[in-house]
């Protein structure tokens, strides 16, 4: 599978929803496999909240492969050898494309906490500007799941005729009151931990040992990602071996787990970054502009597929299916495929169980209109 990381630079404006304006910016993104002749078989595969265009394959010397690797390759449901496949970082994202720690031009600083809010369609009308540099006028597919399913709604609605295909796994048409709630205790651990003092923390110290208020916000986070049954099947009340059970301190494997991630996250994933993403997950809602969920999906014109998964805590089933009701109810059946898929792993399910559901990402790609 040929794989390439390139940066885009647009010395351009890019308006966003807020009103505020970026008078350039830039965007990191890979392509796995050849765009054809015509143009005409790119795949968009768009990232979740803490992800990156890094989706598939293995930088040299790395240990892990990107965060869908299981589903995009030569041969595998998202075929390299039939599809030109590009995943682009969003913009507020910290590993290449336009962020906080960036510079803003008009002031000669680091953006830092005068970074304007980013919304969905902000984003995504970024990444037309790439593809239009790309010369992909119409997309064979877009798939994305949790935030990325948001970003998969939002090119089916607000650019219609962009592509045919739109999948959106584990996500929903606007982000609900209990998601969140889970954000909330992030966001607050980060702008309460005195090194955050106010965004104008040591960059290198935060890779160095993290921000605790991070790491607190992350492990809560966590829990919405699995699942009462998932956390019991990995760990159950297992103990840690060197750890005393009469000790104050001493932990459950659970605790274990969650220090790990938690810690480890706030070394790799820029606080500031962090907070305006929680944001754009939080006002994301794809109905803002109209009267209606049935008003907000009226524009569809792409085959809709929506993959939920039973055990999602975070993103609930009934949000994708309410999805799936409205366009039935408007006589659009034809048009759109609901499937839930039984798991007890939890929101993460879209990417760890990959072998539940890449035969329903295979025939979608497959669909004739």
């Amino acid at each position: 599978m040929k794989i390439e990381t390139k940066i885009e630079h647009f010395n351009e404006p890019l308006y966003l929803e807020s009103g505020r304006i970026f008078s350039s910016f830039k965007l990191a993104y890979e392509t796995y496999g050849e765009l054809n002749a015509d143009k005409s078989n790119a795949v968009v595969v768009c990232h979740a909240l803490t992800g990156s265009h890094h989706a598939a394959g293995r930088y040299d010397g790395d240990t892990k492969a990107g965060w869908w690797d299981s589903l995009i390759g030569d041969g595998k449901a998202v075929d390299t050898t039939k599809y030109f496949v590009i995943c682009v970082n969003i913009i507020s994202s910290p590993f290449g494309s336009t962020c906080p720690l960036d510079i803003d031009e008009s002031r000669g600083k680091e953006y830092r906490m005068r970074f304007p809010v980013v919304v969905i369609s902000d984003v995504v009308n970024a990444q037309r500007r790439l593809f239009e540099r790309l010369g992909i006028k119409k997309a064979h597919a877009i798939i994305g799941g949790s935030l990325g399913g948001m970003q998969a709604l939002c090119f089916a609605i607000e650019h219609s005729d962009f592509c045919d295909r739109v999948i959106a796994l584990a996500t929903t048409y606007a982000t609900q009151a209990w998601a969140i709630a889970f954000n909330k205790i992030a966001i607050e651990g980060i702008l309460n931990d005195p090194n955050f003092d106010n965004g104008n923390y040591d960059k290198e110290a935060i890779k160095e040992n993290g921000l605790t208020g991070m790491a607190i916000g992350r492990m809560a986070g966590h829990i919405s990602f699995l699942s009462p049954h998932s956390t019991k099947s990995k760990f159950d009340r297992k103990y840690v071996d060197t750890d005393g059970l009469y000790e104050l301190k001493g932990r459950f494997e659970v605790d274990r787990y969650m220090e790990y991630n938690g810690y480890n996250f706030s070394k790799r994933f820029d606080p500031l970054c962090y907070l305006y993403i929680a944001k754009m997950m939080n006002v994301f809602d794809c109905t803002r502009h109209y009267d209606s969920l049935k008003d907000a999906l009226a524009p569809i014109k792409a085959k809709l597929t929506l993959i939920s998964f039973s055990g999602d805590m975070l993103f609930m089933p009934r949000e994708m299916r309410e999805i799936y009701d409205s366009l039935v109810d408007m006589g659009r059946k034809n048009m759109v495929e609901y499937i839930d898929i039984s798991s007890d792993y939890g929101h993460d399910a879209f990417l760890v169980e990959v072998e539940k559901f890449d035969f329903y990402i295979k025939r979608a790609l497959e669909w004739k209109k």
